[in-house]
């Protein structure tokens, strides 16, 4: 089980981020916004992992990229991919008019860095289909994820308790503002921790409170500009022998109570949008 720090310590760094620990207040609304056909054309699309396409009923991918604002004439940069759930919808949807950077993590993980190989091949062998994708790092001492000021949208999706874990969540943040052209949008999707707990710095279990995330972007000079509750499971307590990973897709705990994980889901994912204070 991962060990939760001491409520003094959780205190402390709630403290430095300007975190009031009582529960989050109502943040603004969601506003609805058509979906674009050829987003959803992008998400239709039988060239897609298929392994993907049966998380789409889980992950929402039109209605959370609607939510953030996507556009296919945008400069896009996607932290951390993962397996490429995300790749390989941005790629083919901005080929022909945007600009699509990818950050991926800094080389010296060797999880992670299997992580990057795989995606990697993954692309190339999509190349046509994807278009051309900008690569750029995100991790100790590189966090120059796209030209300053260059980006109308900044993405992650169930990274920020990676960050935390390695201590550098705050320089993520200061990347991505700096990044942003100003009134540009952050999109954050993280797994939703507890209110009733305080937050434990490091995220060892993968939930992060929706209040502290929201910090740390306020932090580095963010205004929240929304938030949605499209990925929101009510299932998830989030008490579980292997932290997040437990529930699918990851299933940690392999055949143990296999079934129940399945039927809880995967977990319940705060989904947040920040802008970068027009100038």
């Amino acid at each position: 089980m991962p060990r939760l720090p001491s409520l003094a310590l959780s205190l402390a760094v709630a403290a430095s981020l300007g975190l009031a620990t009582t529960a989050l207040a109502d943040p603004p609304a969601a506003t609805a916004t058509k979906p674009d056909p050829a987003l959803a054309a992008a998400i239709a699309s039988s060239g897609r992992d298929a392994r993907f396409i049966a998380r789409d009923s889980a992950r929402h991918p039109l209605e959370e990229l609607t939510f953030f604002g996507l556009k296919p004439q945008m400069t896009v940069v996607e932290l951390w991919p993962g397996g490429g759930y995300w790749t390989e919808i941005l790629g083919p949807y901005l080929k022909k008019e945007g600009r699509y950077f990818v950050a991926l993590p800094s080389p010296g993980n060797a999880e992670e860095d299997s992580g990057v190989t795989r995606w990697r091949a993954k692309v190339a062998a999509q190349q046509e289909r994807l278009g051309t994708i900008h690569e750029t790092t995100l991790g100790p001492g590189h966090f120059e994820i796209a030209p300053a000021g260059s980006a109308d949208l900044v993405l992650t999706f169930r990274n920020i308790h990676n960050w935390m874990e390695a201590g550098y969540a705050e320089d993520v943040m200061a990347a991505a503002y700096k990044a942003l052209k100003p009134g540009g949008i952050l999109g954050i999707e993280g797994h939703r921790g507890r209110t009733d707990k305080p937050q434990d710095p490091k995220a060892e279990d993968g939930y992060v409170r929706e209040d502290y995330a929201i910090a740390l972007a306020k932090k580095a000079g963010f205004e929240l500009a929304g938030s949605s509750e499209i990925d929101a499971n009510p299932k998830d307590t989030k008490d579980w022998p292997k932290g997040v990973w437990t529930l699918p897709p990851t299933l940690e705990m392999g055949d143990k109570d296999r079934a129940k994980y399945l039927a809880i889901g995967e977990a319940d994912n705060f989904v947040l949008k920040f802008r970068k204070p027009a100038r």
